[in-house]
């Protein structure tokens, strides 16, 4: 369908603030309809002004008279190895409807791309949308592991469990810690006097089932920090315990990596009841045991509380308490939707809880009555993920809303099925690896599964990045005063270094370094070590201190996230880099960015990339 000018100008104008606010709203409401026709009205002229591309008989070109798309049989890379499948190109007959303006696109493309950026960024300014440049510098940006054209991909599949639908983890957590403490009294555990502490942990930590304890780890594997029970272990007491091996996250009898906020009320219930078996305080009836038989008990009891279905059927019937409403998320997801994506949604949730809870959070939000299920073009519950993208299982169709279900042999399109596998989607879609996009929380079950075995390509969402951005952005004067005084010593140091080096030289008989180092008094020479080593010594308490407080605005026993240390990557932040493409705090984010958005990973710096000193080029 072709569109004049002022509609077009009014779909770019969409993308502002009040738009968001209009297309939420303008359905059922009289009052914003007229402001809407306001708008309209006012920017008509401007939009005129701003279209100078009207054919002769005053028809603008636009749609398929003006552009085509790069099909899947026709696409090739570009520069940076992406698929070019979904690429706008543009006919070239239509070019001389611009007519004198057509020559502003002449000359060096070096001086056309300078003009034509600048008058880019006019614009967006002028139509009040938010670049992705000044969306990526924000709590809510996208942020890229591994370059990605969105353009490319032809299938976007969602998790649903803090995926789509983020719980309020005090609540919901609090309350899945509630039922495992209590049949772990049931079992003959004590657990009087203990409450939940969201506190203790973070995701991207794991427990140490043979040492009862928490630990997080450097990109490497190193052990940074370590808490036995409930209590914080000194540097020294890591490196005793830790200083001679890496965390193995493929020795799953030992290492139990903490994935999600789901992880959150189990590594608080194990923490705690390493306290009670350290003190004595965990009944000899129970049998003798260790901290890994320990695991296995609260690991049974927080299994139990999902299983029975205690904690699931509580949060259906009161949701309000449990979920954290998202209005735009649902917008984000029919700008992809009527982009051409196909979208999944792949829950391991039964049917019954998906259907409850998946009303609850975006019904209220869809235009014209529409339904969440009118949203995806399939539906799969009871997925069984990791193994869901591993091997394959019986596929069934659900035919009722009771949740009836019948076998079946082939996914279609508008189906709403349990099991299956991601195999029998790709068929059933005709779609295959890097044009699917998978979202979801889970770095293992979601991320790392479907990028290793089927090379979707991937997306995390992590929510506390919000408030890690934010803690970071407060903490610059704290990390800055560290730098410097670290800087500080080194500078220090290294002239420390090289006086114990002529002073070693001296009591063999050798000359120093230089003839002023060997001409040094003595006297000299030992008082300036002396002051130096004192300035080194008390540098080292304070930058101590201060190292070990550095991140507490965020967690004050385990600091940031995606740091161990004050310039190392964390463990978690390392898989984050390695399995997921992108990642982001919610899935709404993607409404600060366009479907067709093309996502560059940054430039990856190396040890060796600073610049060299003048004399060294000369050379």
């Amino acid at each position: 369908m072709n569109l004049c000018a002022h509609q077009v100008f009014d779909r770019m104008l969409m993308c502002g603030d009040m738009a968001k606010k209009l297309r939420f709203t303008a359905y059922s409401s009289p009052v914003l309809m007229a402001e809407l026709h306001d708008l309209r009205k006012r920017n008509k002229r401007r939009s005129v002004r701003m279209f100078k591309c009207r054919a002769e008989g005053g028809r603008v070109p636009v749609g398929d008279d003006v552009f085509s798309v790069t099909t899947s049989s026709k696409y090739e890379v570009d520069y940076l190895g992406q698929s070019t499948k979904g690429d706008l190109n543009l006919k070239l007959d239509p070019l001389h409807s611009f007519g004198s303006g057509q020559a502003t696109l002449e000359g060096p493309i070096e001086e056309v791309a300078r003009t034509e950026a600048q008058a880019a960024e006019n614009l967006i300014r002028e139509l009040g949308i938010q670049g992705p440049f000044s969306a990526q510098h924000s709590p809510r940006g996208i942020f890229c592991s591994r370059t990605l054209n969105l353009r490319s991909i032809s299938v976007i599949g969602y998790d649903m469990d803090y995926t789509l639908m983020h719980y309020n983890v005090m609540a919901w957590e609090g309350r899945a810690y509630d039922y495992c403490m209590e049949n772990l009294k049931n079992m003959g555990f004590p657990v009087d006097g203990l409450s939940f502490d969201p506190e203790l942990v973070i995701r991207g930590l794991m427990i140490d089932k043979e040492t009862g304890n928490l630990v997080k780890a450097d990109r490497f594997g190193y052990v940074q920090r370590a808490m036995h029970g409930t209590n914080m272990l000194s540097n020294k007491a890591v490196s005793e315990i830790y200083g001679r091996e890496l965390t193995d996250l493929r020795n799953q009898s030992r290492w139990e990596f903490l994935n999600t906020f789901f992880s959150v009320s189990e590594a608080v219930a194990y923490a705690q009841m390493v306290d009670r078996l350290d003190d004595g305080s965990i009944s000899a009836d129970l049998g003798t045991l260790n901290y890994k038989g320990l695991y296995k008990a609260v690991a049974k009891a927080l299994f139990r509380a999902h299983v029975e279905g205690q904690l699931k059927s509580e949060i259906m019937s009161k949701p309000e308490l449990f979920v954290e409403p998202d209005p735009e998320l649902p917008l984000a997801l029919l700008d992809q939707k009527e982009a051409g994506k196909k979208l999944l949604l792949i829950t391991n949730s039964d049917y019954h809880y998906t259907d409850k809870m998946m009303k609850h959070s975006f019904n209220k939000f869809l235009p014209n009555d529409m339904d969440w299920r009118d949203l995806f073009d399939m539906v799969i519950v009871s997925a069984r993920k990791p193994e869901f993208f591993q091997m394959s299982h019986p596929l069934y169709e659900v035919v009722t809303g009771e949740g009836l279900m019948r076998p079946c042999f082939k996914a279609e399109t508008g189906g709403l099925y349990s099991g299956g596998s991601a195999q029998m989607v790709e068929s059933s879609l005709n779609v295959h690896g890097d044009e699917i996009l998978y979202v979801g929380d889970h770095i293992y079950t979601d991320v790392s599964v479907s990028k290793v075995h089927l090379r979707w390509r991937t997306a995390l969402i992590c929510r506390e990045l919000e408030e890690e951005y934010m803690a970071l952005i407060c903490s610059r004067g704290h990390r800055e005063e560290l730098i410097e005084l670290i800087n500080q010593k080194e500078v220090v140091g290294d002239l420390f270094n090289q006086l114990r080096l002529a002073l070693q030289r001296r009591s063999k008989g050798r000359p120093a370094q230089t003839l002023a180092a060997t001409n040094l008094a003595d006297q000299e020479l030992t008082e300036t070590m002396q002051k130096l080593l004192i300035v080194m010594q008390r540098l080292d308490e304070k930058i101590g201190l201060m190292l070990e407080s550095d991140g507490e605005l965020f967690n004050k026993r385990w600091g940031f996230l995606s740091r161990a240390g004050l310039w190392d990557k964390s463990h978690l932040m390392r898989q984050i880099e390695k399995y997921a493409d992108i990642y982001t705090s919610r899935v709404s984010n993607f409404l600060n960015y366009t479907p067709f958005m093309y996502f560059r990973s940054q430039e990856q710096s190396l040890a060796h990339d600073s610049p060299l000193p003048d004399a060294a080029m000369e050379n």
